[in-house]
């Protein structure tokens, strides 16, 4: 009788331990899982950043190069604006998404946005050159982060 009792409460034991273990394991799935979307997400976020911010780099080139040669830059404001505009909800989901990077995607961002009002080619230039060696430091650390998890 007693085998008996030893051999179900053994029985139970193994079961209970057996659901446990089974249990964590697919949290820890779950977690892996989740971790890994954010991975995807913060990724296609930078991504998009710093896709939006080479377009508006770009846009604010040909405006202010147009404006500097004194020609009609009408058309090419209201390129820059659409641009600059485009470059909100990835900037956003940067700093959501990882709030450590935040402050270098807003760098990125301002020095895209500073290329405005320069005074002659030259600083035209720098600006843009700064713009993006700034969007290639976004990208570091970025990457950076990412690789750290």
């Amino acid at each position: 009788m007693s085998a008996a009792v030893v051999a179900v409460l053994g029985t139970l034991a193994g079961v209970l331990l057996t659901g446990v273990l089974q249990h964590y394991s697919q949290r820890a799935a779950r977690r892996a899982e989740a971790a890994a979307l954010r991975d995807r997400e913060a990724l296609a976020a930078v991504a998009d950043l710093v896709a939006a911010l080479a377009d508006h780099r770009r846009a604010m080139w040909v405006r202010e190069d147009l404006r500097l040669r004194g020609q009609d830059w009408t058309e090419a404001r209201s390129e820059s604006h659409r641009t600059r505009s485009a470059v909100t909800v990835p900037l956003l989901r940067v700093q959501l998404l990882m709030p450590a990077i935040a402050p270098a995607a807003r760098v990125a961002a301002e020095a895209a946005y500073a290329l405005r009002g320069a005074d002659g080619d030259t600083v035209l230039t720098h600006r843009r050159e700064s713009a993006m060696a700034k969007a290639d430091e976004l990208v570091t650390a970025a990457g950076r982060h990412l690789s750290a998890f």
